[in-house]
């Protein structure tokens, strides 16, 4: 592997850095005959694939086939960047279908290591429909709930991006990856770098996590884990998820509160434990997912898929206490729909005072945002359960709440508006606020009483 940029490594170093050196067996689809010089009559277009293959060794941009990354069997595809930029002509196209339709006869996982300049200009129209064989094929595999993953490399541009790549399940990048929907040669001129790289790409939404090569195998080990394949979800019915165990609750909260100006005050307590004690006594690993998609990221939200000590996998999202943005609750929601999808259970952390309510939040789509994951919930098969371990703040909490399994802590409170907002909508004077909090009924027993909450744990 070049030492200088690991991420400029070829199809078959990005294989055996996963698989080691005897992990990968090679598929090769039928063999395709093509006019001279292309679909398009090209001129010196033979000889330009003639250089390519003399020069790397391979027939075509996209090796692929079957491996084994730590102990999970996979279907493997990699693309040669030095054969044409890696670009997608008519016979990528063969080898991508067939990748995928490899990985749904055999029910694997699809693990896409992309370096690609994008479609094949010698090709034309031709190479440019090869995105909609690979979308179709995709859609397959996705219908029939099995995960892709996919590794950016450098660079990573053009169509393979925005098929390949963007539209993996999970996307990992290479650190200092060129990765962007135009090349280095069509964008502005005064366009920034930074947005056409991993990590530029990473603070956008868009990219999961930048993962050194060192800690690839290892990572996408994991992921392979916690995506499956699992069963399938089962039909809708009553929420069946257990209820979290082993989660800390502080010794202060073992005594409920008595009033609800109490109930409050303890969910607001800094001292308290957080999304992030939670989660980290919950899972023995946890795989971040990051990002809306659309451009967005909230970091007073945590999404993304752990591994219990037993090695089963849950999918989680997690308020940490602050108010809920637009993108967070995109990414709840694409965390949800892909835990679904895949037959994996949700755990959701409810601690927020409320979602986001400023101009920006507002120009956002806030409201969309909120709707979207209401839908995800009320949508998904698999088991969601709810512990809310702090503030629950009116909707804003409410749209992360399982229906009929929801379970609260004593030191938390839920709320159909907040008690000070409560009582200035009443015109009541801030004296009231402690006895508007009681008439809301908002403490842990009376979300119990009011058949909210299914148990107080802990």
């Amino acid at each position: 592997m070049p030492d200088e940029n690991p991420a400029r490594m070829t199809a078959r170093e990005a294989v055996t850095l996963l698989t080691g050196p005897a992990g990968f067996t090679e598929h090769l689809p039928p063999s395709r005959d093509l006019p001279a010089d292309g679909p398009l009559g090209w001129a010196g277009y033979d000889a330009a694939r003639e250089r390519a293959r003399a020069r790397t060794g391979e027939e075509e941009s996209v090796v692929y086939g079957t491996g084994v990354v730590g102990d999970r069997a996979c279907v493997l595809l990699s693309f040669e960047f030095g054969f044409l930029g890696g670009s997608l002509g008519q016979r990528t196209g063969d080898r991508l279908e067939a990748a995928y339709e490899l990985a749904l006869t055999r029910r694997l996982p699809l693990l896409a290591l992309v370096a690609t300049g994008g479609s094949r200009m010698q090709e034309g129209m031709v190479a440019l429909t090869q995105l909609q064989r690979v979308a179709a094929a995709a859609t397959r595999l996705r219908a029939a709930g099995l995960p892709q993953l996919a590794v950016v490399r450098d660079p990573t541009t053009g169509g393979g991006w925005a098929t390949v790549g963007a539209g993996a399940d999970v996307v990992l990048a290479l650190p200092g990856a060129q990765v962007g929907f135009a090349g280095s040669r069509v964008r502005p001129a005064d366009a920034d770098p930074y947005a056409y790289s991993a990590e530029g790409q990473f603070a956008a939404g868009q990219v999961d996590a930048v993962v050194p090569a060192d800690e690839l195998a290892a990572t996408v080990t994991h992921w392979l884990r916690a995506l499956g394949p699992h069963e399938a979800p089962p039909a809708p019915g009553p929420p069946a998820a257990p209820v979290p165990r082993a989660l800390p609750v502080p010794s202060a909260a073992v005594r409920l509160p008595e009033t609800g100006r109490e109930a409050v005050a303890r969910a607001r307590d800094a001292r308290r434990p957080r999304a992030e004690a939670y989660l980290a006594d919950y899972f023995a690993v946890r795989l971040p997912l990051h990002g809306d998609r659309c451009g967005g990221t909230d970091p007073g939200l945590l999404c993304g898929f752990g591994l219990r000590a037993d090695g089963s996998p849950v999918a989680y999202v997690a308020q940490c206490g602050t108010a809920t943005r637009p993108a967070g609750y995109r990414t709840a929601a694409r965390t949800i729909r892909l835990a679904d999808r895949l037959g994996v259970p949700v755990l959701t952390l409810v601690d927020t005072p409320g979602a986001a309510n400023d101009a920006e939040a507002e120009r956002a789509g806030a409201g969309a945002a909120i709707a979207e994951t209401f839908a995800a919930i009320a949508a998904a098969r698999v088991p969601v359960t709810t512990l809310v371990i702090g503030e629950g703040g009116s909707g804003g909490a409410l749209a992360l709440a399982a229906p009929g399994n929801t379970h609260v802590t004593a030191d938390s409170y839920f709320s159909v508006i907040a008690p000070e907002l409560a009582a200035a909508i009443l015109k009541r004077p801030p004296s009231e606020t402690g006895a508007t909090a009681d008439q809301l009924r908002l403490r842990p027993q009376d979300l119990v009483d009011l058949d909210f909450a299914r148990s107080i744990v802990g």
